[in-house]
């Protein structure tokens, strides 16, 4: 805290043991968990809360307000859990009357140049790949992987345990434990790699591909799929959270793939 080249408002809240290098910038009504390290031009701006452990790397902006038209200089914040890496040139944005924060949950990798916009809500130990860009108001669940150059569209959710390939565009609704990709993007398996290496038995894995092959291998809509999967598939945890994501979507979740002749 006794770094003379950096700007720390008398506002701020900043816990004993942070680092500050030169040049970063926080604003007034920030605070900062301790053990956070803060890179050289950083610029942490108001509404920003930043939990304990956390990495942000040179360049980022941390609550800038969103880029909204509708946005009318409310007292909204941006998130941020312990144990985040923020890495080089990362935007969050703080929220909007909609939801009135930005939340980025604890341990994610959030890698250079990625953007969450307003009103986000990413779950706990994500990872962004680089360049990744969240537009508003989406739904991130746990677990999830968007490999780099990914771009989600606006009021998406994405399910816990899902995983999206490079260059994805996301324009609905991505269920748990989904591999997805191609153009438009499709289911293409489970992420089963990301299941056994979070502790899944091989017997959750076969269940959960069971239930995917009713939803996109049978040929049914997805009430019908999500009628037969409630009634033949034994109630459990994993069932009754995809059952719940179907029923839940606004947008439509995405579409199986199918190879064109």
């Amino acid at each position: 805290m006794n770094q003379p080249l950096a700007y720390v408002h008398p506002g701020a809240k900043i816990a004993k043991n942070v680092v500050i290098e030169p040049f970063a910038t926080i604003h007034n009504n920030v605070k900062i968990g301790e053990g956070t390290w803060i890179g050289s031009n950083v610029t942490i701006m108001e509404g920003a809360r930043i939990g304990k452990n956390c990495n942000i790397f040179p360049g980022s902006v941390i609550s800038a307000v969103p880029q909204d038209l509708k946005y009318n200089d409310e007292d909204t914040t941006v998130e941020i859990g312990d144990n985040v890496t923020i890495r080089e040139c990362v935007t969050i944005n703080r929220g909007t009357t909609d939801r009135m924060k930005t939340v980025v949950g604890d341990n994610c990798l959030i890698m250079a140049y990625c953007h969450i916009a307003h009103d986000c809500v990413v779950g706990k130990n994500c990872i962004f790949s680089n360049n990744s860009t969240l537009a508003g108001h989406i739904n991130v669940g746990d677990y999830v992987v968007l490999a780099g150059m990914t771009a989600v569209h606006q009021f998406v959710s994405v399910g816990n345990h899902a995983f999206v390939t490079g260059g994805s565009l996301v324009r609905k609704d991505v269920p748990p434990f989904v591999k997805a990709a191609r153009e438009p993007l499709s289911y293409v398996g489970i992420n089963s790699v990301g299941l056994r290496r979070r502790g899944f038995s091989t017997e959750k894995i076969r269940e959960i591909q069971d239930i995917f092959r009713i939803l996109y291998q049978k040929n049914y809509n997805n009430s019908q799929a999500a009628d037969i999967i409630e009634a033949e598939m034994e109630a459990t945890p994993e069932r009754d959270e995809i059952l719940q994501f179907i029923k839940n979507s606004h947008r439509g979740i995405m579409k199986g793939y199918f190879k064109s002749n």
